[in-house]
């Protein structure tokens, strides 16, 4: 079993940041790759930013590249994504997934497919 909770979603305004939080328990642990994905209402569910579970190599969205930021904590098993310039566009459920799965096909980081698991969720609201 893999459980991943999500955390630290809320309302801001254009401008400020945000950090999410996604712990993971169960048998996910550190060699787990982790993305970041998020989906506005009425919208596919889009890549945002993963990290690998092999050597911790981060990949992005163009949309976020720049201004978000994802990290691992081993010890605490948890992801985070620090969201800074934080735009109305970026509004959106933020949910976390995690694979065990290895891969040395970067595109597969971006896709819905790779990821075996998922979290809930947590809101993510920008007012302009």
């Amino acid at each position: 079993q893999v459980q991943l909770v999500e955390s630290g979603g809320g309302l801001v305004q254009a401008g400020d940041s945000l950090s999410l939080s996604c712990a993971a328990s169960g048998r996910a642990d550190s060699s787990y790759s982790i993305g970041w994905f998020r989906q506005a209402p009425g919208k596919e569910r889009d890549f945002v930013a993963a990290i690998s579970g092999s050597d911790q190599t981060t990949w992005y969205a163009d949309s976020v590249k720049g201004r978000f930021t994802i990290s691992r904590d081993t010890a605490a098993n948890t992801v985070y994504l620090q969201m800074n310039s934080l735009k109305p566009e970026d509004t959106a459920t933020y949910s976390c997934a995690a694979t065990a799965t290895r891969t040395y096909y970067p595109p597969d980081y971006y896709s819905r497919a790779y990821y075996d698991h998922w979290g809930q969720g947590t809101q993510v609201t920008v007012s302009s």
